[in-house]
């Protein structure tokens, strides 16, 4: 055997549990582990047949399904390099993925294909493939190719050292870095959260996030593929749907982010859906509101919360649920295999945080215990660097190995992490650091606030102020919204100068796909 990554996991399960249900899609369509092996191989004889090669690049560009999975370990097989295509891009972010990563070929669903057309052309794109048995004249039906597909496992030489894939970052700051995956961090991270997490065999996960996204990838499909268990499959959130999937599979595993739950617990088969088969619910993104973790555990219920990003593949710490009222707010301790330290900020004469060579150089200092730093992380989950960004890959590591994150937080005295912001959200106002993530947890607590933000809004006198955007349960009065109502609910448990010094009310936050708040589009609106 020459292949020591991915490209092994759907043998070895072929070998093991050949007729268990990998994958459950669409209208109930099963999968089982040799099947889900069949077509991973056929796929990797047509991308060899089409010359890609070790090294080269395939992008994936569609909804959740089967063909997903496949292309992963097809590409893992060969040696190639996984791109996953978030689906809600706009035409020019696509086109920058493509690029950037240097795709050979893509695969799309036939939903995607006009829209790829020119930007095909424009990069000279050598292969294209539209999922189904639909011909184009610019993609070529990939099923029926896979039925003349001669099949055969390919077992290039792979080690865990070796890039599996490109994870676009959501692009907040600028155009999205490519973060690139080794075989060896998609392992880690899949170890990690079987051993955190506890999964188990017989485990059904329900899958409701994209797969293009590293939380769903790293810390959901993998891993319960890894372990041997089911899928089920959706291409999307529906709450109502979930509820029915829960009830109809018997599903064990859920993730999602907070919204996803407060979806779910508001939804008016909630209370009269069978979900006595659910035993982990894991939420990532932001910490659960008390008024979520309430609602399921009057269901008996609670849940696994964590930090990480797509740089750590993306797990970095987890919160037992054992622990979710002990350490609330806490997003838990490093996983198994995984470091976490706090470290000091490089800053310049005037207190601004320094992005030159020198200061990324000089020594870093550990912060005591209860003291906001820069979160740092070390292991083999940690990516391998940004593809064809030297520079910002050498800026994202300190001298001796460390995973620079950008985020603030702090160790409690036994070691659990607590967010205190992203650096780039912290605001300043008279002299004062507000960290965002205080404010909207005070806010998330106010009966009738379904999402909160924060953001620092320019002002003559301060510099900045905070301002607080805000969604409303449906039925809630507006009222509760007004800037002197929230002033006063929040009086007396922040500094007065956190408080907001306006709040607006909006009916949807603009969201990445992993359903994080893109802050920089609400400041950018609101900063005019």
């Amino acid at each position: 055997m020459h292949n020591h990554g991915l490209g092994t996991w759907l043998t070895t399960r072929k070998q093991k549990t050949p007729d268990k249900v990998a994958l459950i899609h669409g209208d109930g369509e099963e999968v089982s582990y040799r099947e889900l092996a069949d077509r991973t191989d056929a796929l990797a004889g047509v991308l060899w047949q089409h010359g890609i090669r070790p090294g080269e690049a395939v992008a994936y560009l569609g909804e959740n399904s089967p063909e997903f999975l496949s292309a992963l370990f097809a590409c893992a097989q060969l040696g190639a390099v996984f791109v996953p295509v978030n689906t809600r891009l706009a035409p020019p972010e696509i086109a920058h993925v493509l690029g950037d990563s240097g795709a050979r070929a893509v695969i799309n669903g036939p939903e995607f294909t006009e829209l790829l057309s020119p930007i095909a052309a424009e990069l000279g794109i050598a292969h294209r493939f539209q999922l189904g048995h639909e011909d184009h004249p610019e993609a070529r039906s990939l099923s029926r190719l896979l039925e003349a597909s001669i099949g055969g496992h390919v077992d290039a030489a792979v080690t865990l050292d070796d890039p599996a894939a490109i994870l676009y970052t959501s692009g907040t700051t600028g155009k999205a870095k490519g973060a690139v995956l080794s075989h060896g961090n998609l392992t880690w991270v899949s170890i990690n959260t079987v051993i955190d997490y506890d999964i188990v065999s017989s485990d059904v996960a329900l899958m409701i996030s994209p797969l293009f996204h590293a939380a769903a990838l790293g810390m959901g499909a993998l891993p319960v593929l890894l372990k041997g268990g089911t899928i089920v499959l959706e291409r999307g959130f529906e709450a109502g749907r979930v509820l029915e999937l829960i009830e109809c599979y018997g599903v064990t595993m859920l993730s999602g982010v907070p919204t996803t739950y407060q979806l779910l617990a508001d939804h008016p088969n909630w209370a009269s859906t069978d979900i006595s088969s659910l035993a982990k619910l894991t939420c990532g993104g932001s910490a659960v509101p008390s008024r979520i973790l309430t609602a399921f555990e009057a269901r008996g219920l609670s849940f696994s919360q964590g930090y990480g990003m797509t740089e750590t593949s993306p797990g970095a710490t987890s919160l037992a649920p054992a622990m979710t009222r002990a350490k609330q707010g806490s997003v838990g301790l490093p996983h198994f295999f995984t470091e976490v330290r706090i470290a000091t900020q490089a800053e310049t004469p005037d207190g601004d945080r320094a992005a030159t060579p020198d200061t990324d150089s000089a020594p870093r200092m550990m912060v005591p215990r209860g003291t906001v730093g820069e979160i740092e992380v070390r292991g083999p989950n940690v990516f391998l660097g940004y593809h064809g960004l030297s520079e910002a890959t050498a800026h994202a590591f300190t001298p001796d190995g460390w995973f620079r994150s950008g985020d603030l937080g702090y160790l409690d005295e036994d070691g659990y992490l607590f967010i205190a912001d992203r650096l780039k959200d912290m605001i300043i106002s008279g002299g004062e650091n507000i960290y965002p993530a205080e404010i909207e947890d005070q806010l998330n607590s106010i009966a009738g606030v379904s999402g909160a933000a924060v953001i620092g809004v320019p002002d003559e006198q301060w510099g900045e102020v905070p301002w607080a955007v805000l969604t409303l349960a449906p039925g809630t009065d507006p009222a509760i919204a007004a800037t002197d109502a929230v002033r006063a609910a929040l009086d007396g448990k922040l500094a007065r100068y956190k408080l907001p010094k306006r709040v607006i009310v909006i009916d949807e936050f603009p969201r990445t796909a992993s359903g994080k708040i893109r802050k920089a589009d609400l400041r950018e609106q609101y900063r005019q």
